[in-house]
């Protein structure tokens, strides 16, 4: 496994993205970035991205409403790359089980395509998308996520001490039904997935137990499930 998860792109632009990104695409001849911007209603950062994309990588927007399965695994096969932004969480996994592409992109990411994603996309990435922060607005049944991390993510945890305690009391109901961790990131933090190893690399984030008080984690270290 090779992820890049992170709960914001940056400050104001994507910078943590293409810092993440520009490792595995520098060096290489035409690499292709395949862009899932399927937790969006619309293309307003299509022409962003693409942009800041230019000199390091050709963006291949993967449309699931509008492309056949053929066409978005072509893309999958000549990516270099997976880049899947934020938006509505339930929008975007309810998009891929539809269009039938979630589970050609799990056996890629699995075989270590790289991955990098915010907020929606790094929910994506865990067993299931229950600890988002968004309403469930387009009545997705599906709920079953990527399941390429054995934890559960939330994103742009609060810095307000009553906003996390709000925020731990409704996370820690997941657990009444579940028995796997949620990672709770703050804006700007950043975790590295690296085959079975798990790691913080910057920034604040928390790791809730079922049974257990969260606790802070620490930079650097693997994060045991």
């Amino acid at each position: 496994m090779n992820l890049h998860l992170f709960s914001t792109p940056g400050k104001d632009n994507i910078h943590a993205i293409l810092e993440a990104c520009r490792p595995t695409l520098e060096g290489k001849d035409d690499p292709v970035v395949a862009y899932f911007p399927a937790g969006s209603l619309g293309d307003t950062f299509q022409e962003y991205t693409e942009k800041a994309f230019r000199g390091l990588a050709r963006v291949q927007t993967i449309n699931t409403e509008l492309m056949t399965l053929a066409e978005m695994e072509a893309i999958l096969r000549s990516a270099a790359l997976v880049y899947i932004p934020g938006g509505n969480t339930f929008l975007l996994n309810h998009r891929l089980h539809i269009s039938k592409i979630m589970d050609y992109l799990r056996k890629k990411v699995t075989a270590c395509l790289p991955l990098v994603a915010f907020s929606a996309g790094a929910v994506l990435c865990g067993p299931n998308v229950l600890t988002s922060n968004d309403m469930n607005t387009v009545e997705s049944p599906y709920f079953q996520a990527l399941n390429v991390t054995p934890f559960n993510f939330n994103s742009h945890y609060p810095e307000d001490e009553y906003a996390r305690a709000v925020r731990d009391n409704w996370l820690s109901e997941y657990h009444v039904f579940h028995e796997n961790p949620i990672l709770m990131l703050s804006d700007g933090a950043y975790v590295k997935v690296e085959g079975k190893k798990t790691q913080l690399v910057r920034e604040e984030a928390w790791i809730l137990r079922k049974g257990q008080d969260k606790q802070k984690l620490a930079p650097g270290k693997q994060i045991v499930v």
